[in-house]
């Protein structure tokens, strides 16, 4: 019997060991605009996603589902702990200015812990010249992407600094090519200046599209929709900047693909 007692007094801590680390995932928090932010999640708030969105999805909606049953021994210079829960905070029409202006930085900044990892995708709104509102210069981008990388770094999470994804055109010779003039280029000079992690979204995304060919993406990755198909969109759609659950699932992959072959590295 006592014998049986010290076994149990040996596992106690074992067990509330375990049960800590499970409770206790890497939080993955997502910033950036639409076309990551997540629709599903009582984004209009008492309103039917299904009926006044979808099939309109951003890459951080599905995100969570890449690491569904990973193994996270391949993001081990990333996650050090068993389990991760993506905190999607991307928000329509945001740029890093106003991201940070409307105080959405400052709350996943507020909850950022040791270990924690934040995806900053920045860009499509930021060199939006004809929306005042948005527009952020590059030396302005450039100046809120460190403020994240430095804060993030603060509070000892681990940054990584992501290139806008691409838009459906223009085409070239049957590649997709770049949209977002230097802002992608500035993204780098950021995460390479304060040797933040980095993933080229843009460039993996016109790679894997144009390899998809530009009639399959403009049909079941971008928001091109016929009339009467969709309740949200009676009359169709013509959107090659926002992802149906196609392509979302896609962009998601690539930026999961990245990160498990340690490509996000420093550039």
């Amino acid at each position: 019997m006592l014998f049986l007692k010290r076994i149990i007094f040996l596992l106690i801590p074992l067990f509330f060991s375990c049960k800590t680390k499970q409770h206790n995932p890497t939080v993955i928090y997502l910033i950036g605009d639409s076309t990551v932010a997540n629709y599903a999640d009582n984004y209009e708030p008492g309103k039917d996603y299904f009926k006044t969105r979808y099939p309109v999805t951003g890459w951080g909606q599905v995100f969570q589902e890449s690491f569904t049953g990973a193994d996270l021994s391949e993001l081990k210079y990333l996650i050090k702990t068993d389990s991760v829960k993506v905190d999607d905070r991307a928000w329509g029409g945001r740029s890093t200015r106003t991201f940070f202006q409307e105080g959405r930085w400052r709350s996943v900044y507020q909850g950022l812990k040791k270990g924690d990892i934040v995806l900053m995708q920045f860009g499509h709104n930021d060199a939006a010249v004809d929306k005042t509102e948005r527009y952020v210069d590059i030396e302005g981008y450039k100046e809120f992407l460190r403020l994240f990388v430095a804060q993030t770094n603060e509070k000892g999470g681990i940054p990584i600094v992501l290139t806008p994804v691409c838009r459906n055109y223009p085409w070239k010779e049957g590649h997709l090519e770049n949209v977002h003039g230097d802002y992608p280029s500035a993204a780098r000079e950021v995460a390479k200046e304060t040797g933040a992690y980095f993933i080229d979204l843009n460039q993996l995304s016109m790679d894997a599209f144009s390899q998809k060919g530009q009639e399959y993406v403009t049909n079941h990755y971008f928001m091109n929709l016929p009339a009467g198909k969709y309740d949200a969109y009676p009359d169709g759609q013509a959107d090659n900047t926002h992802f149906q659950p196609e392509g979302a699932k896609a962009v998601a992959a690539l930026v999961f693909g990245a990160m498990k072959k340690s490509d996000a590295q420093r550039p």
